[in-house]
């Protein structure tokens, strides 16, 4: 059986329109992306990749792309404020990835999640 998606239940929730719904979408890739390569890439490659500036980094614009996501789905009064934030801690993670090398979807999630965010919060 399919399960509804959070979009589906909207009668109960404030609305959430198409570019609202893309952002929340490239937060969440940008979360996962982040996430799973400073955890299984990063620390297995070593060197340069496991400094803990860069994994701080990367756990922080993870987490910060979670919450973000999770502020525009409840429809809070401060999701400007935090997309203009995600949207400066992805683009550091973007350049901190992009300097390591040997990450592209680490830096491309991120910039799409910097643009897409800026959007918002503008």
């Amino acid at each position: 059986m399919d399960q509804p998606r959070l979009a589906d239940w909207s009668p109960t929730m404030h609305h959430i329109d198409q570019n609202m719904q893309a952002c929340i979408d490239t937060c969440l890739r940008c979360y996962q992306t982040c996430l799973g390569m400073s955890t299984g890439h990063c620390l297995e490659v070593g060197g340069e990749h496991a400094r803990p500036d860069h994994i701080k980094l990367m756990l922080a614009c993870s987490e910060t792309c979670r919450a973000t996501a999770h502020v525009m789905i409840i429809g809070s009064r401060h999701r400007k404020h935090l997309c203009a934030e995600c949207a400066d801690i992805c683009a550091d993670c973007a350049s901190e990835c992009e300097r390591v090398r040997d990450m592209e979807e680490c830096v491309q999630a991120c910039r799409a999640c910097a643009e897409s965010c800026r959007d918002m919060a503008a």
